[in-house]
């Protein structure tokens, strides 16, 4: 079985094409047009083991938000078709990531109730030309659409490229203790279905 999705959404705002293969081993080919944020990406891509190839289109004259957020819902719709019904995984998956003085963390309930907790301040106004604003909206956007649980907290640090990234490497790691199968074909719940 390939958990595999392949997604198309069409704004006035962005164009965005994504194809991912859950069981991959994290080859990428990235361009939103937002160099920090197509590093950020590369790293979840390549920690989580999730291929991912994007084209990413948008209004980057007005700024970051709307590619930004599209691209969170896109990847949270492609996370919800390729895992399906969620026979067999282990639904859950918790990670710390430390990047150099920066400790973010992140854990995880792939229920099909979508919720975000996002504990996590930025000195900076931007990262490159992302604004740092966009990470927590980011992650809302795939928790929604997934359908995702989530939780993420910058635990401490100082330098807003690191915070940032050890909270995408906590989500890649995170969401792949989640996805792994459990050894069993049943759905993880006591009530048969997520």
């Amino acid at each position: 079985m390939q958990r595999i999705a392949d997604i198309a959404r069409k704004t006035d705002e962005t164009n965005i094409r994504m194809k991912i293969n859950i069981d991959g081993n994290g080859k990428n080919k990235i361009d939103t047009g937002i160099g920090y944020f197509d590093h950020m990406l590369k790293a979840f891509s390549v920690h989580s083991g999730i291929d991912m190839e994007l084209k990413a289109e948008g209004d980057l004259w007005v700024d970051t938000h709307h590619t930004v957020e599209d691209t969170g819902i896109v990847l949270g719709m492609a996370i919800k078709e390729a895992l399906g019904d969620k026979k067999g995984i282990m639904r859950y998956g918790s990670f710390f990531c430390p990047m150099d003085e920066s400790l973010s963390s992140c854990h995880l309930d792939i229920s099909g109730r979508a919720f975000l907790v996002f504990d996590g301040e930025f000195l900076s106004e931007r990262c490159g030309e992302m604004e740092t604003q966009m990470v927590e909206e980011f992650f809302r956007a795939i928790a929604t659409n997934a359908g995702i649980t989530l939780h993420l907290t910058v635990e401490y640090g100082k330098n807003d490229h690191h915070k940032i990234e050890s909270l995408f490497k906590a989500f890649a790691h995170a969401l792949r203790a989640a996805v792994i199968f459990n050894g069993n074909s049943e759905i993880l719940s006591s009530k048969g279905t997520l």
